[in-house]
C-alpha cells in the first residue's frame, strides 16, 4: 500500500521524538525535539532539489531552496503568511476563548497579563512551531497526500488524506510525550494548520498561526490562573 511508507516514516520519527523527550533533561527537551524534527525534514526533503522543496511547501520565500536569496520574495512570503495567520486568529481565537472558559471553569475573572516578550515569540516560532510544521505539514502531509488520489476542496483548499493522518499522528505524538488525554485535542488546531498549508501552498502561515495558538492559550492560562 502506497500510504504505508510515508505513514510508517511519520510514525517512526514521532516515536523517536517522544523517546528523546523522556531522555533529555527538562530544559533541553524542546530544543532536542526541534532539532530531531529538523534533521528528519532535512533528510527527507530539504537535501533535495528546489522543485521538491517547493512541492512540500518548505521554500519559505526561497530561504530553504538552493537558490540565491531574494529579499523581495521573502518579504512577499512573510506578508502573505502574516495575513493568513491573522485571518485564522480572528476566526478561531474568539470561540477558543469561550471553549477555554467552558472547559476549565475559572473561578475568577480575566486579569490581563503582560504581553509575551519577543523572546517568547521567537521561541514559539523558531523552536517549536517551525520544526513541527516543517515535518508534519511539510513532509508528512505532502507525502501522505502524494500517496493517495483522494481529494476534497474545503474553503478553497484542496486537501487529502494527509491532512487527517498527519494530524492524527501529530496528536498521538503530543500524547506520547505527555500522557494526558487533553493533549489529543491538538488534533483539531492541527487540521487548521494543515488547511493553511494546503490553501497557501506553503507552511509559513501554519508556522505563525501555530505559534500564535501556543502563545494565546498560555496567555489565557496566565490571565485566569496566575502564579
Amino acid at each position: 500500500m502506497q500510504l504505508a511508507r510515508p505513514l510508517l516514516t511519520t510514525a517512526l520519527v514521532t516515536a523517536v521524538v517522544a523517546l528523546l523527550s523522556y531522555a533529555l533533561p527538562g530544559d533541553w527537551q524542546s530544543t532536542g525535539v526541534g532539532v530531531c524534527l529538523l534533521a528528519a525534514t532535512y533528510w527527507l526533503v530539504l537535501r533535495r532539489d528546489a522543485a521538491t522543496i517547493r512541492h512540500h511547501g518548505l521554500a519559505l520565500g526561497g530561504i530553504f531552496e538552493p537558490v540565491p536569496i531574494e529579499p523581495r520574495r521573502i518579504a512577499r512570503g512573510v506578508g502573505q503568511s502574516l495575513l493568513w495567520a491573522l485571518l485564522a486568529a480572528l476566526v478561531f481565537f474568539p470561540p477558543f476563548w469561550l471553549g477555554f472558559v467552558g472547559w476549565w471553569s475559572p473561578t475568577r475573572g480575566f486579569a490581563w497579563p503582560p504581553v509575551p516578550p519577543l523572546e517568547a515569540f521567537l521561541t514559539q516560532v523558531l523552536g517549536i512551531a517551525m520544526p513541527e510544521e516543517m515535518f508534519y505539514r511539510g513532509y508528512a502531509q505532502t507525502a501522505l497526500d502524494d500517496a493517495s488520489k483522494w481529494r476534497v476542496t474545503v474553503l478553497g483548499a484542496s486537501v487529502g488524506v494527509g491532512l487527517l493522518l498527519s494530524s492524527a499522528v501529530f496528536a498521538l505524538g503530543h500524547f506520547a510525550t505527555t500522557p494526558d488525554p487533553a493533549r489529543l485535542s491538538v488534533f483539531f488546531p492541527s487540521l487548521v494548520f494543515g488547511w493553511l498549508r494546503a490553501r497557501t501552498s506553503g507552511i509559513g502561515a501554519a508556522v505563525l498561526f501555530h505559534a500564535a495558538c501556543n502563545l494565546f492559550s498560555a496567555y489565557l492560562a496566565d490571565g485566569y490562573f496566575p502564579g
